[in-house]
């Protein structure tokens, strides 16, 4: 009879279960895969000696990478959540508590990425400093911190304190509990023993499959009006049939978001949203339930503006960064960073917008919006994540040295919660961190909505507030303008800039058509008489010869090639949800290329657009507008057979025709076709690859700045995934003979920022071994060279920069140490570029000198000082 069981949950997503062992295994935690299991039935509830809890996991096994087709793989806040408070692996007295804690398995990055991401999911900012650093006023943060102490049972505790972190460094077994053990035996391939049974483990997507949604989303089409609220989701973290708590905002047309939750593309496709016409996120805190949806917002063609408090988005960035293992200022590359001030309206291109403090674990704040009406202000008020007025009265003190807060700042919370709104929408979740709705019994807003829980509504608190469907909306003020025309104008004035107003009349002067749902707008083969402007709402197109998919959002022009030739399509474009276009006569379109002498100019991007809409990198959501810059500045360069790809360039290369090695050494680690793309370290890191890249027969590929592709978040994301899919499988494959430097967990310091980039060090001094070794000549030793030295600079200042913030003692010192570093590297370079340059032998033991040794002797002394003070 079999003992080692295997349930597929999803794609991505499987359960292992061994009775006799009592081990299982979550393997890979997508968004939502809490709510997964609870569908599933392997989450259930359970009752024993009078006490009430549920089943679930006891481990969790990691995806080798972070992101896969676009989405976070490993989120595994809510697991861990759910076996604490919901197993009660953590409450005193619970009868599951028996000391035994939650085992997460992994690669030993992602393990460590995963330490530091619940670390911070935990807990938001970790000291007064850092609240200061976020621009809190000293005695605010003092007080804040002795809230957040409270919060926390008097400590801030790592994880590595209550989880169990097992690392997977090589093909070997790891034993995870009585016998049963897990081997990794491939990237993202995981192989589970016990008792002599087996069976795999793949966690990796298809390509274009993202991880399904637990929950079923009709279909919903609203009008964009000047200020209106959608609501988006009245769930929680744990409702299996609802989204989490969140809504959308439309003023003057534009469309904003309050809080970004798991499956947030669902409920956007759902509303019939494309991701290009989102506006901004008005950002409360950084639990996954209001957080995990961030990526889809980095699939727009532009950075989305990001709105919140300085200390809120301080908590998300080091939380993003601690998953990604990115430095925190990357956020800035991924959203339009627009700082707010706490507790005083805020001029959000007209909205006016309130952020005021919340009690809770992490850097939490409410939103007020309100904007101007015959009759005075509308409001709409939305509070997630507040806490119960009877738990929060049991945290006051008059002692300013113990956890809790003053009674004055409690009357302040009461009185900004009781803050009366047109609409106001309320938590009501319960327990420690979240709201009661009794609260707010007496509260004098104008509609009162009750969410952020899994449960039915009680009798007592339908007296108090109602709930809101999922789609539904309350109009504060009806528009009267025509939004949609005016983003058809400034689409096509970005397309045809040389054109003036007046004459793009020709061109906007067809009818807004809406197409349902799964509609068909064009057919591959069949000549059309239209050519359409997307407006709203996604489409996808369907390559008539391939397996491609695409799916597109606002300003993509959609049949214009075949429209302006008058030949059919190559491919089928499909309604993904339902959408709104601007039809315009392919006939008056002719016409009024003709006139404006755009012919030639047009026919000449349109080759070029056509092979970037059909590649993986720019094939999704990228407007038209955003892929003519793009056409008009890259350019085709042909390499003979063998031809080595000059690594030096700042570009992005996609392949035209031909095949692309990736290479260390005689080692090839992929093969690269039409379509395909290399040179991510550039874009993403401004950094140069580890691997050769050497033609394959004659080859011709695109080369497009790498600094233009790294500004489009959607293609950034792109680009940052490829890099960690191939840096997992560089550092997974044996490479025979080579002369190179090898992470080894020993030289660890324990605080990711730096492990992270001494990682990079790691990384750019391999590349110059490679040219070393490989004899690429002067000039491209010389240039890698530049880039470990560049680098190393970079990482030197951010080093002394956290010493001097946290008061290391010894800081002085380590300063000097850095200066003779540099110069032994400097010195190193001349020598490289000399009449009797150094071997790649010596190259390899000058580095491990120069960086290993630093590392183990220099760095770990200030690591423990620096992790004493909650600094990992």
């Amino acid at each position: 009879m079999a003992s080692l069981f295997k349930i597929e949950v999803m794609a991505g997503m499987s359960w292992i279960h061994v009775p006799d062992a009592d081990v299982r295994v979550l393997c890979g935690c997508p968004a939502d895969s809490v709510k997964h299991l609870m569908r599933r039935g392997l989450i259930r509830p359970m009752e024993a000696k009078g006490v009430k809890f549920e089943t679930g996991p006891n481990a969790i096994l990691l995806s080798d990478v972070m992101v896969q087709n676009g989405v976070f793989c490993n989120l595994a806040e809510f697991p861990v959540l759910q076996m604490f408070y919901r197993q009660g692996l953590l409450l005193p007295g619970h009868p599951n508590n028996d000391g035994s804690k939650p085992i997460i398995i992994g690669r030993r990055d992602q393990v460590d990425a995963q330490m530091q991401y619940i670390y911070r999911g935990n807990y938001g900012l970790i000291s007064e400093q850092e609240l200061t650093e976020a621009g809190v006023a000293p005695d605010l943060a003092r007080d804040m911190m002795r809230l957040k102490l409270k919060f926390a049972f008097g400590r801030i505790s790592h994880p590595r304190d209550l989880l169990d972190g097992r690392a997977l460094d090589d093909d070997k077994p790891v034993e995870i509990k009585a016998g049963v053990c897990v081997r990794r035996i491939g990237l993202n391939r995981f192989e589970f023993s016990y008792n002599g049974e087996t069976v795999n483990i793949d966690l990796n997507l298809p390509p274009f499959q993202t991880h399904e949604c637990p929950f079923p989303l009709g279909s919903f089409q609203f009008r964009r009006d000047y200020f209106a609220v959608v609501h988006s989701g009245e769930g929680d973290g744990w409702d299996v049939r609802r989204p989490s708590m969140g809504s959308v905002l439309s003023f003057q047309g534009r469309i904003y978001l309050v809080d970004a939750g798991p499956n947030l593309l669902h409920s956007l496709t759902a509303l019939g949203i494309g991701i290009n016409e989102i506006e901004g996120i008005f950002h409360t805190h950084s639990h996954d339930d209001h957080f995990a949806g961030l990526t889809t917002l980095m699939q727009a063609d532009r950075r989305i503006s990001y709105f919140a408090v300085p200390m809120v988005r301080s908590a998300v960035a080091k939380k993003l960064s601690a998953l990604l293992s990115i430095e925190e200022d990357d956020f800035n590359d991924y959203f339009n960073v627009r700082d707010l001030v706490m507790g005083q309206w805020n001029d959000v291109d007209g909205l006016d917008v309130k952020p005021v403090f919340s009690p809770h674990p992490v850097e939490t704040t409410i939103f007020h919006f309100r904007a101007m009406a015959a009759g005075g202000w509308r409001s709409y008020a939305h509070l997630a994540d507040v806490v119960g007025l009877d738990i929060l009265e049991r945290m006051i003190t008059d002692d300013p040295t113990q956890p809790g807060l003053s009674q004055a700042w409690y009357d302040k919370v009461v009185a900004d919660y009781l803050e009366p709104a047109d609409v106001k929408k309320v938590d009501i979740g319960g327990g420690l961190i979240h709201g009661c709705a009794q609260d707010f019994k007496d509260d004098r807003s104008g509609k009162m909505i009750l969410a952020h829980t899994a449960q039915p509504l009680t009798p007592e608190q339908k007296k108090i507030g109602s709930g809101a469907s999922f789609g539904t909306v309350d109009v504060l003020i009806t528009g009267h303008r025509d939004f949609l025309g005016r983003s058809a104008y400034h689409l096509m004035a970005e397309y045809f800039p040389t054109v003036s107003g007046d004459h793009l009349g020709a061109v906007l002067n067809g009818p807004l058509t809406t197409f349902n749902p799964e509609t068909i707008l064009f057919k591959a083969g069949q000549a059309h008489a239209n050519i359409y402007l997307l407006l709203t709402g996604q489409v996808e197109m369907l390559d008539d010869e391939s397996d491609f998919r695409a799916v597109l959002s606002a300003g993509a022009l959609l049949g214009e090639l075949t429209g302006l030739h008058g030949l059919p399509p190559s491919e089928t474009c499909c309604a993904v949800n339902f959408v709104q276009v601007l039809e315009i006569p392919a006939d008056v379109y002719t016409a009024f290329v003709r006139r404006h002498n755009l012919f030639g100019e047009i026919s000449r991007l349109l080759e070029s657009r056509e092979f970037l809409s059909r590649t993986r990198l720019l094939g999704d959501v990228v407007s038209t507008g955003t892929l003519n810059a793009i056409a008009k500045t890259m350019r085709l360069v042909q390499f003979d057979d063998g031809a080595v790809i000059d690594g030096r360039e700042r570009a992005v290369g996609l392949i035209a025709s031909g095949k692309i090695l990736r290479m260390l050494g005689d080692n090839v680690l992929e093969t690269l076709g039409h379509g395909d793309f290399f040179g991510e370290e550039a874009a993403i890191f401004d950094a140069p690859g580890i691997a050769t890249l050497r033609a394959h027969g004659p080859a011709e590929v695109y080369m497009i700045s790498a600094s233009r592709l790294a500004a489009i978040p959607n293609v950034r994301w792109k680009l940052f995934e490829s890099f960690e899919r191939r840096t997992s499988l560089e550092s997974s494959v044996a490479i025979a003979g080579r002369t190179l430097l090898t992470w080894q967990q020993e030289y660890s310091v324990n605080i990711q920022r730096i492990d992270t980039q001494h990682k990079r060090l790691f990384a750019t001094a391999n590349r110059l071994l490679d040219a070393v070794e490989s004899q690429r000549g002067p000039d491209e030793i010389v240039t890698a060279l530049d880039f470990l030295l560049s680098y190393t600079m970079f990482h030197f200042a951010e080093e002394e920069a956290l010493l001097d913030r946290y008061g290391y003692d010894r800081g002085a010192e380590h300063k000097n140490r850095h200066k003779i570093l540099i110069a032994q590297v400097q010195e190193l370079e001349q020598r490289l570029g000399g009449d009797d340059p150094a071997s790649p032998a010596e190259v390899l033991d000058f580095l491990q000198g120069w960086i290993v040794n630093h590392i183990l002797i220099e760095d770990r002394r200030y690591a423990a000082v620096l992790n004493a003070q909650g600094v990992y």
